[in-house]
């Protein structure tokens, strides 16, 4: 447990750091979901519309320093050559 003033600031604020990052990522997985159903129905319009906001919402977190770019960049990449993959 945290001793110092400075240290209990510290604590508190990794608990508000930390129920942030996971609510974004959470709406991140919540996107990324959206645009894999929309490719197993073959709604290939729909897919393409979500994947923005997909890939937004993964920018965000590497904005953030929540995911690495190279992890962000391939889940957009995988998303993006699948929807291009429909008819």
């Amino acid at each position: 447990m945290a001793n110092h003033k400075s240290s209990e600031k510290r604590a508190r604020q990794d608990i508000k750091k930390t129920a942030t990052n996971k609510a974004n990522e959470s709406k991140a997985k919540s996107a990324i979901k959206k645009v894999r159903e929309a490719i197993t129905a073959g709604d290939k319009k729909s897919a393409q519309a979500l994947l923005k906001t997909a890939q937004s919402e993964l920018r965000k977190l590497t904005k953030t320093g929540v995911l690495k770019l190279g992890n962000a960049s391939r889940k957009t990449s995988r998303l993006a050559s699948q929807v291009n993959g429909l008819k």
